[in-house]
């Protein structure tokens, strides 16, 4: 493990973009792949880099991020290997919340210190990528930066959503401009390689992973830029002209799980037949928490392009382009496509389906003779037989009691109840 560097993972803001599936839990804690959360990628990059030792920092319905944490990463009595929750918490000197996300390193730094590190390697929570930091870390210590941002090749219609910047050939930074405007953007381009610029990836955006040297990050949260909130507004931008900062390209597939759109599109790509974001690689494996469910079980389905988690019952005509989650049962003549279903939490028993019958409510799970298609099913649904879900841009976002359209895509909220014969 590697005894230089210690890691702090952003947990985020509310997450209103990507409701109503932050109703309840933190964007780091929402399901994805079926059988992951999105916390486990960090925290998987990080333990794949040799680097042990962690601090998730939440604020937002983190109650079931902390059980998650808590349930998952264990470490030999012999290991100095930590995932530690540092929730916000109200203190005599600090009586605010984290107010962004410098102030939330901030006011977690009397707990980091007692730690022994030289560098910080900050990250965020909701982000799909993988990648070594190892190789980030030493490009920070061979270039003897104070500073590194890990950047990222961007075509013209993504820039505008990131920090963009340049750097010299040395791949040391020379400006940074936070969301340019279009017009703007002529300025802004960067030898990113012949690669890149072929197929037009010609701004270096900001991935919002850095290092910081252990006294630096300490003397500008606490000295130097004891009001700022943000680093990528405030405390980057203006340490550019002060100090080292160093870019360090990374190629690879990255996405950020900003909204439902995004998140939807990264759980579907997951089926392609190589997919960007590679779960079958030894050398990158994502961890997440030991379920001990049996296999699926499936019976007379088609399955096309489907990636389907352990403990699923699937008795469904066609399934197509989806993914289904852990303990997903789904009855006889249902085709679903293009749908995420995050799975239930529990097997109900059948005592427990005679008693729902009992009262009008549908099975856990999706009944018989259903079609779904564009959509994400939140955890614990009851789907009735008979229901039909057809999303697509002919929708307008909307929010309903039980779902929510946006951008085209239906989000069944979690523990939602659609009786027999419903129709969005």
């Amino acid at each position: 493990m590697k005894k230089s560097v210690i890691a702090v993972i952003l947990g985020g803001g509310a997450g209103t973009r990507l409701s109503p599936l932050t109703a309840t839990r933190s964007k780091p804690a929402v399901p994805i792949a079926g059988k992951y959360r999105l916390v486990d990628i960090p925290i998987s990059n990080c333990l794949n880099s040799d680097i042990g030792r962690m601090y998730v920092l939440t604020q937002f319905n983190s109650a079931s991020l902390n059980k998650h944490i808590k349930n998952t990463y264990h470490f030999s009595i012999f290991s100095k290997a930590f995932v530690d929750i540092l929730a916000a918490e109200q203190t005599p000197d600090n009586p605010g919340w984290f107010q962004g996300t410098a102030d939330a390193v901030r006011q977690s730094l009397r707990h980091l210190q007692q730690q022994e590190f030289d560098h910080v390697l900050i990250l965020s929570g909701d982000q799909l990528y993988q990648m070594d930091f190892s190789e980030m870390l030493q490009s920070h210590i061979d270039k003897e930066a104070d500073i590194s941002i890990a950047t990222i090749p961007v075509a013209a219609r993504e820039a505008p959503e990131f920090g963009i910047l340049k750097a010299d050939e040395d791949h040391y930074i020379t400006s940074f401009i936070e969301k340019p405007k279009k017009d703007l953007l002529p300025d802004w381009t960067s030898d990113t390689g012949d690669e890149m610029q072929k197929s037009g990836r010609i701004y270096l955006a900001s991935m919002g992973i850095y290092i910081f040297n252990r006294k630096l990050l300490f003397d500008m949260l606490l000295d130097v830029h004891k009001d700022a909130t943000d680093f990528g507004k405030e405390i980057i931008p203006d340490s550019i002209s002060t100090h080292k900062v160093v870019s360090y390209q990374y190629d690879g597939y990255w996405t950020d799980i900003g909204n439902i759109y995004s998140f939807f599109e990264a759980n579907l790509a997951l089926t392609d037949d190589i997919p960007p974001f590679n779960l079958f690689d030894n050398s990158k494996s994502v961890y997440t928490r030991p379920r001990m469910l049996p296999p699926a079980k499936i019976s007379g389905t088609t399955l096309e392009r489907t990636i389907i988690a352990e403990g699923c019952i699937i008795n469904a005509s066609r399934i197509e382009n989806s993914v289904t989650g852990i303990r997903t049962r789904i009855g006889y003549g249902s085709t679903i496509v293009s749908t995420y279903i995050m799975g239930s939490d529990y097997y109900e028993t059948l005592e427990e389906m005679k008693n729902a019958a009992l009262r009008g409510l549908p099975k856990m799970g999706i009944g018989e003779r259903c079609y779904i298609r564009n959509a994400i099913i939140d955890k614990n649904c009851r789907i009735g037989n008979d229901v039909r879900i057809n999303g697509g841009t002919h929708m307008p976002d909307s929010d309903h009691p039980l779902y929510t359209v946006k951008d085209g895509i239906v989000v069944v909220k979690k523990g939602a109840i659609l009786p027999d014969g419903f129709v969005i």
